[in-house]
């Protein structure tokens, strides 16, 4: 069969573990078979990461800024286990937390729903997008250990060296402070791409922070997002019937619990990173849940939501089975794709991925699936499949 053509390269970015074994599985035999596919290629591996001080995560986001469309691997963020393991030369920071605040972007997670697989919360009919803020808190963070008793403060010097100050606290024994920061221009951001997101998706959107006690740091992005409502989207909202909603974050949290779905759940940096693994999680899977970074410019880049899948890489090593659910990173593909035909008009590449996507969940629906699925899955009759053997399943499936 003729492959489907591309125009633009896809900025291709590779990860670790198991998640670099599904990768090369799923390009081998579900999209390099059909599209002659075209990507610039980063490797965003730990040790190559390593290798040049974490210049090639700078490099990729560069490369997506320019192209466009990005589709990344799921990556390690070391710790100090992770120094030892890999020998690394620092702690490098998380290669996703860089490319967000490099592109200014805001990350949108939406669970993949399939027949078979019913969400833990009864009452949930319709997926919730997690709207994530995609810069600062205590992703940009300064901690200290203090080891006796001191006087910690809050310090700020403007352009003219005038100094404000408030105490922390007066430390009479050991302990710790952090600093955490973030910028009207990037909350701005961040509320502009979910109104848009909202209109373009007509989802409701709904946004809670802890306003009450945080009356500065938290009270900002509450009134950010109000003004940025009032002017640029309240009479769109109007049109299309939809509401945007605020209340307190743990309100929110319990009204969540008891909503039927249906919308778009904008949550800070922190609240959003917590918060999108629970709803991915309560729908059946941390494997099922899509993950696209927006910026203002109106680029994307799209990965899966979950980790690099430790546990079962080192199985793999050992030449043990493994049975890793590769569902979110084989929409990370095909939400890339898409969007790469549709900003180059190519009606072919986004009905392949159309294809791929529901020839995926065709596989799960007719009963053959991951272990991971296998356990939680509601129908009868189940095959559990190892990863390789159920991505060739979906391949039939696909040319079927």
């Amino acid at each position: 069969m003729n492959k489907i053509e591309m125009k633009t390269p896809l900025v291709e970015m590779d990860g670790d573990e198991m998640t670099r074994i599904l990768w090369q599985m799923i390009k081998e035999e579900l999209i390099l078979p059909f599209v002659d596919l075209k990507t610039e290629y980063y490797d965003l591996g730990l040790e190559h990461r390593n290798e040049t001080n974490d210049q090639v995560t700078v490099d990729s986001a560069e490369a997506t800024k320019k192209y466009g469309v990005a589709v990344k691997c799921a990556t390690i963020t070391p710790n100090a286990a992770r120094m030892d393991e890999y020998k690394l030369k620092e702690m490098w920071k998380s290669p996703n937390g860089t490319i967000r605040s490099i592109l200014d972007g805001t990350v949108f997670r939406a669970p993949i729903v399939v027949k078979g697989i019913e969400p833990c919360v009864r009452n949930w009919e319709k997926p919730i997008t997690i709207a994530r803020h995609a810069y600062g808190d205590v992703y940009k963070n300064v901690e200290m250990k203090i080891e006796g008793a001191g006087k910690a403060e809050l310090v700020f010097t403007d352009k003219d060296g005038k100094e404000s100050r408030e105490t922390i606290h007066d430390f009479k024994d050991a302990g710790i402070i952090q600093g955490i920061h973030n910028t009207k221009a990037s909350i701005t951001s961040f509320a502009r791409a979910c109104f848009q997101y909202a209109v373009s998706t007509k989802q409701d959107l709904w946004f809670g922070s802890k306003d009450t006690i945080s009356k500065k740091y938290d009270h900002t992005f509450k009134d950010i997002f109000q003004e940025v409502y009032e002017a640029e989207f309240k009479e769109k909202f109007e049109a299309f019937g939809l509401e945007y909603f605020y209340s307190l974050i743990d309100d929110i949290v319990a009204r969540i619990m008891k909503a039927k779905g249906g919308f778009i759940w904008a949550c800070k940096n922190y609240d959003g990173d917590v918060m999108s693994d629970m709803v991915s999680s309560a729908f059946g899977s941390l494997a099922m849940m899509t993950s696209v970074l927006v910026s203002p410019d109106g680029i994307y880049e799209y990965e899966a939501a979950h980790g690099t899948v430790q546990r079962h890489y080192y199985k793999y090593l050992k030449g043990e089975e493994t049975s890793t659910n590769p569902v979110a990173t084989i929409f990370a593909w095909t939400g890339a794709l898409r969007k790469r035909g549709e900003l180059d008009g190519i009606s072919d590449l986004c009905d392949f991925a159309d294809r791929l996507e529901k020839a995926t969940l065709s596989t799960i629906e007719s009963g053959v699936m991951t272990k991971d699925l296998a356990l939680i899955t509601s129908l009868k009759e189940v095959t559990a499949l190892n990863s390789r053997d159920f991505i060739g399943a979906i391949r039939k499936q696909l040319e079927a």
